[in-house]
């Protein structure tokens, strides 16, 4: 499976915001939703995630700037649903490799120590060991 670096060059070919990250993106064990909770609207599959944010893939192009309420829900140990709730802002959207896809960055807004905590303990149950 080829997944792509996104937004690693501009349409003129130079290096993007990209190229800054500071902070490893990672992979998830699992194919988690992620909804727009002020629709109830399934936004997309999260794709790669660090504690500052997140990519998703969809089937729709996500406007660029807008501002999201967002949840993602996943099975605890035990099998009961676990909801985690933050809100985040698409900063970039393209065309994923599969053009009927787009893939978007989103970073996240409420930066308060519990929700840093929450990505970190999702990361650590079900990101690839590296």
């Amino acid at each position: 499976m080829y997944i792509k670096k996104p937004f690693q060059h501009d349409e003129d070919g130079q290096n993007t915001e990209d190229d800054r990250r500071q902070i490893k993106r990672r992979h998830l064990i699992y194919y988690l939703r992620v909804w727009d909770t002020d629709y109830e609207q399934l936004l997309g599959h999260v794709v790669d995630i660090s504690s500052e944010g997140l990519m998703l893939l969809s089937d729709q192009q996500i406007p660029k700037d807008k501002e999201f309420s967002m949840e993602i829900r996943l099975p605890d140990l035990e099998g009961n649903p676990q909801k985690i709730d933050f809100r985040a802002a698409c900063r970039w959207s393209s065309n994923d490799i599969n053009r009927s896809f787009y893939d978007s960055g989103f970073s996240f807004l409420n930066s308060a120590p519990e929700a840093i905590d929450t990505v970190r303990q999702l990361i650590k149950e079900y990101g690839f060991r590296d």
